[in-house]
């Protein structure tokens, strides 16, 4: 039995229960205090039935569970349940093997971290949470993430974290590709978001209405202010869904563009979509139309443009001429 988010809040709303020696529960109680739990992670959810509280109770008598201690007392034609003891919670037993498996692949995540600056107590985290529960650790690596460790600037990443978890108003000197002159911001730092292997600081400068992105590897120096931090409402995960990369111009809107994969390119788009909002709109021997809903920006034209002859912009127009100008200055190069 796999253990998900939901499955773990049943099994401690059922330790609870089996744990109240002040009550008596029988299986339509257990039922509503599951469903009561989930309801309050998911107000929306359907619940779970009958069937699934008989897997979650056999799952955790057994000893892939917690190997629970639990008693069964009839009483007239009902049964009602608890543990032996009262003394007994699944909080106090040994992890399971199934709770090991699922700590040991947070810990392959976490491993993404070691050797990044600032963050070298993920390797001491890690050592400690290997020797804290016994898991085995592996003596080779299986497992890689695409990584740009040598990018200029990269030191700044930890210091850039921890200014938007204790919410730090910061002083930044920038030094634009588009400029020879260094600029200095007031930037309310927000969210870190890696982009093609760069990472990029996204806050608000008061001097603008919408958010400024910073690319790590062009900011000169920064410190901290005394000035009062702006906190965002904005779900950056939300904001960030119909972009690709990280440029959002103010006046820029979410468009459809429609494209055509040639018959080699198609395999590698219908397994691999641009975009999350990706949709086929017919595929046949001559290839692969498509469409996206997305906002256009520098981004998605250099994305375009890598698949060369294979992929090819139908419309709307004034994107369909955007990356014609962008070939035809190309081509003025040769």
């Amino acid at each position: 039995m796999a253990i998900n988010k939901n499955a773990l809040i049943r099994f401690h709303a059922l330790d609870k229960c089996f744990n109240n020696f002040n009550m008596k529960f029988y299986l339509d109680d257990l039922l509503e205090n599951c469903n009561e739990a989930l309801y309050e992670l998911n107000p929306d959810g359907d619940g779970i039935k009958k069937r699934q509280l008989f897997e979650d109770i056999k799952f955790m008598e057994s000893s892939q569970g917690w190997s629970v201690p639990l008693d069964r007392i009839k009483e007239g034609r009902k049964v009602y349940y608890r543990y032996e003891t009262s003394d007994f919670s699944i909080n106090k037993q040994p992890m399971n093997e199934l709770e090991a498996e699922k700590l040991k692949s947070a810990l392959l995540v976490l491993s993404r971290f070691k050797g990044m600056p600032q963050f070298e107590w993920v390797n001491e985290l890690i050592l400690k949470l290997q020797e804290a529960f016994k898991l085995q650790s592996h003596e080779r690596e299986i497992i890689s993430f695409d990584a740009n460790e040598y990018l200029k600037n990269i030191h700044f990443l930890g210091d850039l974290f921890n200014a938007i978890l204790y919410k730090k108003v910061l002083q930044v000197d920038y030094q634009s590709f588009k400029s020879d002159m260094m600029t200095t911001l007031e930037i309310h730092p927000h969210y870190l978001k890696q982009y093609n292997n760069r990472w990029f600081l996204i806050g608000n400068n008061p001097q603008f209405e919408n958010f400024t992105n910073l690319a790590l590897d062009r900011i000169v120096s920064f410190s901290e202010t005394n000035k009062k931090y702006q906190v965002s409402p904005i779900d950056f995960n939300e904001y960030f869904d119909d972009v690709i990369g990280v440029s959002i111009s103010p006046e820029s809107t979410v468009s459809k563009i429609t494209l055509f994969a040639t018959p080699d390119l198609a395999p590698y788009i219908i397994t691999k979509p641009l975009h999350g909002s990706q949709k086929k709109i017919s595929i046949d021997e001559t290839g692969f139309t498509f469409s996206i809903e997305v906002i256009p920006n520098h981004e998605l034209e250099k994305m375009i443009l890598s698949f060369g002859a294979g992929l090819k912009v139908m419309e709307p127009d004034f994107f369909k001429n955007a990356i014609k100008l962008r070939l035809v200055r190309s081509l003025a190069n040769y």
